[in-house]
């Protein structure tokens, strides 16, 4: 498997993964599939950012891709987000671990993933990539007709490994919610 930022010919791969998804899973909390125009012009919003989309590959051609999400704002800050057509083969850890330099580079402080708390092999590889669970949001969202629970995770960028977990560093645990501004130093 290789991972490469994606090109102008990319979007309609990524397209058909982030489409197959959203029907077919809870990772994306849209019921309908997104137009091609909607696609292209996301993919020329992420270049006009200067923000990355990097795809993964394999024999089979494209496997998975991640990009980040800027947040108004919080211009220290990036949110990925992480589309995989097979699961369990660690292209989700492979993507991931590509985007952190790319988001230090940027100048990043802090990496943030949310997602569907009952992905528990996607929580664990980011708890394994040093994110730490920092909320746990329940009924925010809904899809094939039950309710869906959201969990964030954060990881700071340029830090010693013993720092990117503020779980680990804090000593928080399970469900448990960190004070406001518990990273402000």
């Amino acid at each position: 498997m290789t991972v490469r930022a994606a090109g102008e010919t990319d979007p309609p791969g990524i397209l058909a993964i982030y489409n197959e998804v959203i029907r077919t899973s809870t990772a994306v909390q849209a019921d309908d599939p997104m137009p091609p125009a909607d696609r292209a012009a996301w993919f020329a919003g992420r270049q006009a950012e200067g923000y990355p989309v990097l795809v993964a590959e394999d024999a089979a051609g494209m496997a998975g891709f991640g990009d980040f999400r800027a947040w108004p704002g919080h211009r220290h800050t990036v949110a990925h987000s992480l589309d995989i057509r097979a699961k369990c083969r660690g292209r989700g850890g492979a993507l991931v671990t590509a985007l952190f330099p790319v988001a230090e580079g940027l100048g990043k402080h802090m990496m943030i993933a949310g997602v569907d708390a009952a992905k528990a092999a996607s929580i664990a590889m980011h708890e394994r990539l040093g994110f730490g669970r920092v909320a746990h949001l329940r009924e925010v969202g809904r899809k094939f007709d039950r309710w869906l629970d959201l969990v964030f995770l954060q990881r700071l960028l340029g830090a010693p490994q013993s720092l990117r977990n503020p779980q680990k560093q804090l000593g928080v645990r399970g469900n448990t919610f960190p004070r406001p501004g518990f990273l402000a130093s």
